[in-house]
């Protein structure tokens, strides 16, 4: 059984006397699906003040990136609920008044251009400014914690899908992501992180005990997870990654191609750990809505050899190939870049993107990413917890 770092701080006497505002949403829930506002609220030594909600909002119904929702009042709960994907990305002096305690509880996924993580790092900038103590509640990842891969954000970079020089998949906790940005990246809140009791980082979220929930609109399932941190990337480009499905970013696809043909072709690849099922599609919303997608599901067999942002790129190498004429980059703006290439944003420079227009094979460009991984994973060793 993985015991949450919410279920144990709930448990302890950290919150006694305490006014508590929570950054959450509707993951942030326990094992019997008790959500923790409601356990706040309950709490019979502490005070719920105040809810803070990130991207998607507090209850995760807003669908789409720079889709800002509102500043409301909790008509059960009779407390402020506060936007941090509004006109402020970061709490202000007024919200956080009142508190004595901030708790994040937020589940990741273990990607470094969810935004969740900086909602917790404005959180932080934001408490240290005001000498407010942080809690951060630690979450499984989803895709574990042994297994690092992707371009590295190059500094220049920077944005609200990147702010700091971190993998795309980076294989750390929530808790770790706090450790890191607070004490190596410098932000010097008072920051105290609850760790879960019986996670190994070997782990993926379908071992654990646990019944996931939507962490945001686009991540449905733990299934979404496994290959998100590679297809997220499609965000970036004409092709749709499937939002307006039931399957957003398991499946890939365009207009121009024939899946067939395109699975086909992508199976030869032969790529560890994977099989590409040829797939047509018709996305109710978002790109191409109400047009049929050829292309495929991504079907990850062997987690362990599987490297879902290799894959990714092999994919969108593909897609070029098959329409030239047909294949964009997305323009801007995209999380509030104005200017910038939205696939750079997303791939933390413009190298990658510079790679795939030279017809750099994907495994090359994967083998070009190693050095800065691996400085990485030096950089992460103080600040697992696991």
């Amino acid at each position: 059984m993985v015991q949450l770092g919410s279920e144990r701080l709930l448990t302890s006497t950290q919150l006694d006397g305490k006014r508590v505002g929570v950054v959450c949403n509707p993951a942030s829930v326990d094992h019997e699906l008790r959500h923790i506002v409601d356990r706040l609220a309950a709490h019979p030594k502490a005070t719920l003040a105040a809810i803070f909600g990130p991207q998607h909002g507090f209850r995760s119904d807003v669908q789409d990136n720079m889709i800002e929702t509102a500043h409301v009042h909790d008509e059960i709960r009779r407390v402020p609920i506060y936007s941090l994907y509004s006109e402020t990305r970061e709490p202000t002096p007024a919200m956080l008044k009142d508190l004595d305690l901030l708790v994040i509880d937020l589940q990741d996924v273990g990607v470094r251009i969810y935004t969740y993580i900086y909602t917790m790092a404005n959180c932080l900038k934001a408490a240290r400014k005001q000498g407010l103590k942080v809690i951060v509640c630690d979450r499984p990842n989803p895709v574990g914690g042994a297994q690092v891969e992707g371009p590295v954000l190059v500094k220049g970079w920077e944005s609200f899908v990147g702010m700091y020089p971190i993998p795309m998949r980076h294989g750390l906790t929530i808790a770790e992501v706090a450790r890191l940005f607070n004490e190596h990246f410098g932000i010097g809140a008072d920051l105290d992180v609850v760790k879960m009791d019986g996670w190994r980082r070997d782990m993926y979220f379908d071992a654990t005990d646990l019944t996931w929930i939507m962490s945001s609109p686009n991540i449905p399932t733990f299934d979404t997870t496994v290959v998100y941190p590679g297809t997220v990337l499609f965000e970036g480009t004409n092709v749709s990654e499937a939002r307006g499905t039931t399957r957003p970013f398991e499946l890939v696809g365009a207009p121009w191609i024939v899946a067939e043909r395109f699975a086909d072709a992508m199976n030869r690849r032969e790529l560890p750990g994977v099989f590409f099922r040829p797939v047509v599609f018709e996305p109710t919303f978002h790109k191409h809505a109400g047009k049929a997608c050829a292309g495929v599901q991504i079907h990850p067999l062997d987690r362990q050899t599987f490297r879902p942002v290799e894959a990714a790129v092999a994919l969108i190498e593909a897609f070029r190939a098959g329409g030239p004429d047909q294949f964009r980059w997305k323009d801007p703006p995209y999380e509030y870049e104005l200017e910038k290439n939205p696939f750079d944003v997303l791939a933390g420079s413009s190298e990658l993107r510079e790679q795939i227009e030279s017809g750099v094979p994907a495994q090359e460009i994967a083998r070009s990413w190693q050095p800065s991984v691996d400085a990485f994973m030096k950089v992460r060793e103080r600040c697992l917890l696991y």
